[in-house]
Order: C-alpha cells, then sequence, then structure tokens
C-alpha cells in the first residue's frame, strides 16, 4: 500500500493533500524521500519560525525529553512560568499568560475572558463580539463563528454561538458598537483572509476609541506574532497596547503551544480555564530556545535584514510579472503577492512544487509567503530563482 492510499484509507480527508513525502529538513530547505530538494517558503504555515533542524532548538527539545516530558498543571512547571516570563518581558505589556496547544484554543481563552469580563465588570451582561469581514480566527464552533467569512458557517456545524458580527471595514465597527458589546477581535494583518495589513493610524484610532467606551481589544496575533512582522508583536509595531493577545504558530518552532496573555489578570479564577497539555515542559522548553533564536538575531539585526532582503526580492519579482500579480501585499516575513485572478494563483502553487519550491494560497488570490525567520540569503535567492521558473510559463 503507498503512502497515499495508507493516507485516504485511514486519515479522515479534510485536507487538499500534496502527497509529496519530506522525510527531512535542514535550514529552509526539505528533502522527499527520493533526495529532491525543495526551498522552503512557508514553514508549515508560519510555524517553523527558526528552520528545520534548528540546533538550539533540537537540543533544548532532547534535553527536555530526557527529564520530563509532561506533567500536568496541577503543579508548577518552572520552564512554563519562564516562558510566560519572556512573553511578558518581550512584549512590553503588563500581563499574565495562559498557555493552550494552538490558535484557536488561544483564541476561545481570549473570548471566555472576554465574556467573563463582560459578565462581572458591567451592571447589564456585556457579552457581544464585534470581528471583520476576511478575518481568520480558528476551526473550533465558537472560532469559526468568530471568523468573518460566510464560508466558514455552513449548516452542516449549526447552530452556532450567538453573540459575533462581522463588519466590513474598520470604520463600521464603531456604528456597530452597542451597549452589549464587550470586544473588538481583529488580525492586524489578516492572513488567510489575503495577508492583508490594516494601516497603523485607524489601528490606533480604533484603539483609542474602545479603550474611552470601555470595549476590550483581543488582538489575534496567532500568525503576525513571534517576530513573524519585525517586532516581537504586530501589536509593538502598530504602537497599541491590546486587552487580550493571542499566539501560537511560530511560538514553538513547531512543538504545538499557543498563548492567550491579557492585562486583565484578575478575570479568570481557579477552575474558569484549563488545559492537559497546555503549556507542559516539552512545549515550553520549545518555546524559550525559539525566543532565545530569534530575540538574538532581532538584537543583533539580522532579522532586520533578512526582512528586507525578502522584502525586495519580492517587489522585484512584483514588478517584472506585472501582468499576473496586481500588487505586493504583507508585512515583514508575512507576505503575499495579489494574482489577477484564482486560476493564476492555482497554477501558481502547482507549478512551484513542480519546481521544488513550497509557497501557500491565500484569500482574495493571494499567493502567501511564510518562511522561516532564519532563512539565509542563498535559500531566498534560490526560492525565488525557482518562483520565476514556476511562473515563468503562465
Amino acid at each position: 500500500m503507498t503512502l497515499e492510499e495508507l493516507d485516504k484509507k485511514y486519515v479522515l480527508q479534510t485536507y487538499a493533500r500534496d502527497y509529496t513525502n519530506f522525510v527531512k529538513g535542514v535550514g529552509s530547505t526539505l528533502y522527499d524521500e527520493s533526495g529532491r530538494d525543495y526551498i522552503d517558503f512557508a514553514s508549515g504555515i508560519a510555524v517553523n519560525s527558526v528552520g528545520h533542524g534548528n540546533e538550539k532548538l533540537v537540543s533544548a527539545i532532547c534535553e527536555q525529553v530526557k527529564k520530563i516530558i509532561h506533567i500536568s498543571n496541577l503543579q508548577v512547571i518552572e520552564p512554563q512560568a519562564k516562558l510566560a516570563q519572556k512573553i511578558v518581558e518581550l512584549s512590553g505589556y503588563d500581563m499574565g499568560v495562559f498557555f493552550a496547544n494552538s490558535g484557536a484554543e488561544a483564541n476561545e481563552g481570549a473570548i471566555k475572558i472576554a465574556r467573563k469580563y463582560g459578565e462581572t465588570k458591567f451592571e447589564n451582561k456585556r457579552y457581544k463580539v464585534i470581528t471583520l469581514e476576511h478575518s481568520f480566527h480558528g476551526r473550533t464552533i465558537t472560532t469559526v463563528k468568530a471568523t468573518g467569512q460566510e464560508s466558514f458557517h455552513t449548516p452542516h456545524f449549526s447552530p452556532y454561538p450567538a453573540g459575533f458580527s462581522y463588519e466590513k471595514s474598520i470604520e463600521d465597527v464603531y456604528k456597530a458598537i452597542d451597549d452589549e458589546t464587550v470586544a473588538v477581535l481583529i488580525e492586524l494583518v489578516q492572513g488567510e483572509g489575503g495577508v492583508q495589513p490594516f494601516e497603523k493610524e485607524e489601528i490606533q484610532k480604533l484603539a483609542a476609541h474602545l479603550k474611552e467606551n470601555g470595549v476590550l481589544l483581543i488582538v489575534d496575533e496567532v500568525q503576525t506574532g513571534v517576530y513573524r512582522t519585525g517586532e516581537f508583536l504586530a501589536s509593538n509595531l502598530y504602537e497599541i497596547e491590546p486587552d487580550i493577545i493571542t499566539l501560537a504558530k511560530g511560538l514553538g518552532g513547531g512543538v504545538p503551544i499557543g498563548a492567550v496573555m491579557t492585562r486583565h489578570k484578575d478575570v479568570f479564577a481557579p477552575g474558569d480555564h484549563g488545559s492537559t497539555f497546555g503549556g507542559n515542559y516539552l512545549s515550553t522548553a520549545a518555546g524559550l530556545a525559539v525566543l532565545d533564536i530569534l530575540s538574538e538575531l532581532y538584537d543583533n539585526g539580522v532579522l532586520h535584514e533578512t526582512l528586507l532582503y525578502f522584502e525586495q526580492k519580492l517587489k522585484e519579482t512584483a514588478s517584472k510579472y506585472d501582468t499576473l500579480f496586481d500588487k505586493e501585499v504583507g508585512l515583514g516575513m508575512m507576505r503575499g503577492l495579489r494574482a489577477k485572478s484564482a486560476e493564476i494563483q492555482g497554477n501558481i502553487i502547482k507549478n512551484c512544487m513542480k519546481e521544488g519550491l513550497v509557497i501557500l494560497k491565500a484569500g482574495r488570490n493571494t499567493v502567501r509567503f511564510l518562511p522561516s525567520l532564519t532563512i539565509r540569503k542563498d535559500e531566498i535567492d534560490e526560492g525565488f530563482k525557482r518562483f520565476e521558473a514556476a511562473i515563468s510559463t503562465l
């Protein structure tokens, strides 16, 4: 039985899979079972933030596995406490952290914090959460409902939780707020929705308005966080102070982890929330190693140089192939090329795999680039060489 046959027989078919069998990764290069190499411009959808086989991360994981992989959260977990401290210090915000296993779980935690805040801090219960069209916040029943894309709200999984609404623009959010609104949940750069950043000034204006009116600002940084946009948090880049921030993806370098952090540290009481695996020894030891690696790259300027180099290559490509692309979009190492049609987008994704390049698609016909933050210049050069080969025939 082939691997594809095995997968199709025993794994629930919820993904439109490519059946390339990767067996090894070094840096930002993947190798399949035949030894062919592929440049990785996807990093597991922004997860492998320090690349494949990073020695510091591998060493930290192996050393931790030899000691303790997991105990319950009924006991204190040293690397968990240290990772929470590291996250808070790097963020510059006075917050407390709860650890989960994914971005969806982190967003569930954020919504629970907001709901309890709305229940306990006001005379009249506040529970409504406003999000934006084209947003993506997860795959659980609640986070699917929070996602501002109607294609996700199929009747198959209804009824959905009440209290969520979606606005077309930031300006529309102001009009949607009423006396039952507890929070506004946004991505500063919409990832699945087309790698679309919001303007800094309009976000700052919104944050100030929400603060004045006692409405919580929740920023979903599942994809934008952990230096993906150039700063530790996109919230830092936008110079705002959210009430709640969610993280996941790049925080563990490939080990599953999520986190919700909030300045309202007194909202949750013992028993209000929990996770069996969240923040265990393995995931938080990995998180500490990842943050050590990336914070050093940030401090010595290497990360900034890499971001600028990748951006330059992408802009050159967009300009050269303006018959295929409308514009270049994104921030930092969260980038996209807006293709002129869904057909062009689909053909590019297929052709890139044939040329030995792993990239992604996103909404609004966007070809998405999410390389590791440790990618080398020669890997960037080779990746764009293969990208040009993939699109030159279109």
